[in-house]
């Protein structure tokens, strides 16, 4: 069928179902009202999916072809495992809820077309999803059972509740148990299952390593990086030139140190901490990544799309090549390398009072770890002490300044949520064969504060600027979950405070978490209190960090394995050079919405991850 003819055909079928007189019918039922020919009934339901397609009009759940409402609203589609969902819509405060009756086929992460319900019931607005107009994804991975002439997979994605039809050709050869890679190509009804082809055998669910190949594959993390993105590395030198360090703040002759964990590859904050009279003078160096990776180029593109590093049991899949992550970028002993610094004046009562951000080149005297300054401050080991004794009194000042930012901040009403980690430890065939607490002492949460003190700078000094920005934004809780929690605890004998409309000050939920500390309820009670919290989120506004207590907040120092901190490293960047004109403000003002709103999907599909595999 020609364009034309085409084009025709859609203007007559929709004038037919917009008209005041129709009553909605299926394509079969519409092809004897126009008495479309046997022959051309094909090119009906062709033009009836053109038109839903461009959201003109719309197929209900029962195959009814209806005009689409006034109140039609587009959102993402969160579905649960209950079988009912939720719709955020762009802008709207809260998220509408979907009936289990009302999903149509939509998928976890569906861009969906909703029909938003006149009469609300209850506190929350109901909708009903019309259509589905993009697919978060066609694949899937999960368990295969074989029957004689077919099978089915069942969804490692509890939020997928139907079983996936394979017929026997598209099987593959997959056997009872398999892990397997599944793409969708029939998403089904209300009335029969989706179906779809095994494109993959990933093992038995039996075999050693299955469990996180399943992962990678049902969450598409990459592990293989583009030719493009490898050919960029490659033109990048594995030491930094000595051009490259003209016109930066020359840090080298101070004394610097990285503070990880023994096994932590990628380096990329250092400290550098000195003292005159009641002044310290902290110095936190972000490695420069911007400096290579390049706006708009394949490593750019490469990881925005990653979004993150992701942490795995026995691997880490790295936003960033191993290049740049592990070599160039990293901070790594005794070389000289590019960095963003925060440069802090603070006082006795822990203010900032001065503050300078600058382009540095830096060389890191030592590479520490948190157990080493652990030996050395607070158990006074003796070999350890002898080892870095030219350190030592840097560590010392350390643990005075970060007591001095830890009491400021408790004061505020930061809520410090100190969960136990675990640490798994696998045998050579990956196989789990000890589980035990990773350990957190306070040199750990020296280099919480510093981070938290230069976030907190950075943030600040931009919003003053009026500059476009990516902020670190964490809202206040729901009154009703507030509510709910106060009950709750009011078992245990614990209340919190409210003002007005039930609102609440940080600070309240800190003497309660203060409260329940060493307590047997102390897990299940710090747990819900964190549970009634929003997720904190990046965005173009400055609106606050309520766990934190913070007007002003941002990511700034993870450049490395987070894409909103190398974001905000090239404004700073550009800003530092003069260069922010009003088209490169235009610029920022324009793609900015959609890096923070990534940012922030691609963050909830990390935390999803870890949940995933600690189940």
């Amino acid at each position: 069928m020609k364009k034309e003819e085409f084009d025709n055909k859609k203007k007559l079928v929709y004038d037919f179902v917009t008209d005041k007189e129709y009553k909605p019918m299926s394509v079969k039922e519409m092809a004897m009202v126009l008495q479309v020919p046997a022959a051309e009934k094909k090119d009906l339901r062709r033009v009836v999916e053109a038109l839903c397609e461009e959201g003109k009009i719309h197929i209900s759940q029962r195959g009814k072809v209806r005009p689409l409402a006034d109140n039609l609203l587009t959102g993402r589609f969160m579905a649960t495992q209950k079988g009912f969902g939720f719709v955020r819509v762009e802008g709207e405060e809260e998220d509408y809820f979907i009936p289990a009756h009302q999903v149509m086929n939509a998928l976890d992460g569906d861009t969906v077309r909703i029909s938003v319900d006149d009469k609300q019931r209850g506190k929350r607005k109901e909708a009903t999803v019309v259509s589905v107009l993009e697919r978060a994804s066609t694949i899937l991975v999960g368990t295969y059972s074989k029957s004689k002439s077919f099978g089915f997979v069942v969804a490692d994605n509890h939020k997928f509740t139907k079983d996936i039809y394979i017929p026997k050709a598209e099987s593959k050869g997959a056997v009872t148990g398999h892990k397997v890679v599944v793409e969708i190509t029939d998403y089904g009804s209300e009335n029969h299952n989706p179906e779809g082809r095994i494109l993959e055998i990933i093992g038995h669910i039996n075999d050693p390593g299955v469990d996180i190949l399943s992962v990678i594959k049902a969450y598409g993390l990459p592990e293989e990086y583009p030719d493009a993105v490898m050919d960029q590395v490659a033109g990048i030198d594995d030491e930094v030139p000595e051009e490259q360090k003209k016109g930066r703040v020359d840090y080298r002759s101070l004394q610097t140190v990285t503070i990880d964990g023994e096994d932590a590859k990628d380096l990329d904050d250092a400290i550098t901490l000195t003292k005159e009279g009641d002044i310290y003078h902290l110095g936190v160096h972000i490695a420069d990544v911007s400096q290579y990776v390049t706006e708009s180029s394949a490593l750019d593109k490469e990881a925005l799309k990653r979004g993150t590093s992701v942490y795995l049991v026995d691997r880490v899949i790295p936003m960033l090549p191993h290049k740049l992550s592990n070599g160039i970028c990293s901070l790594n002993q005794g070389t000289d390398r590019l960095a963003l610094s925060c440069m802090m004046d603070i006082n006795a009562k822990g203010e900032i009072i001065k503050h300078r951000i600058e382009e540095t080149v830096i060389n890191v005297d030592r590479r520490m770890s948190y157990t080493s300054v652990h030996a050395i401050v607070e158990l006074q080991d003796p070999e350890e002490r002898k080892e870095y004794e030219e350190l030592i009194p840097m560590f010392e000042l350390m643990y005075e300044l970060a007591s001095i930012l830890r009491k400021r901040r408790d004061k505020r009403g930061s809520i410090n949520f100190d969960f136990p980690e675990s640490k798994i430890t696998l045998d050579s065939k990956g196989k789990p064969i000890d589980v035990a607490e990773y350990e957190r002492n306070n040199a750990h949460r020296i280099i919480e504060e510093f981070m938290l003190a230069a976030n907190q700078t950075v943030a600040e000094d931009y919003y003053w600027q009026e500059l476009p920005f990516v902020y670190r934004t964490h809202e206040a809780p729901d009154s009703e979950k507030i509510l709910q929690l106060g009950i709750f605890i009011n078992n245990f004998g614990y209340t919190i405070k409210t003002g007005a409309e039930d609102e609440i000050h940080p600070k309240e939920l800190q003497k309660l978490i203060s409260k329940v500390e060493g307590t047997p309820e102390e897990g299940l009670i710090s747990r819900l209190t964190l549970r009634s919290m929003k997720q904190a989120k990046y965005t173009t506004e400055c609106e606050g960090h309520f766990g934190l207590a913070m007007k002003y907040y941002c990511h700034f120092t993870s450049p490395i394995r987070r894409y909103p901190d190398l974001q905000i490293h090239r404004i700073i960047k550009e800003n530092l050079h003069g260069a922010l004109t009003d088209k490169r403000i235009s610029h920022y003002e324009q793609i900015l919405p959609e890096v923070t709103a990534e940012a922030s999907r691609l963050e909830r599909r990390q935390m999803m991850r870890s949940v995933k595999l600690k189940k």
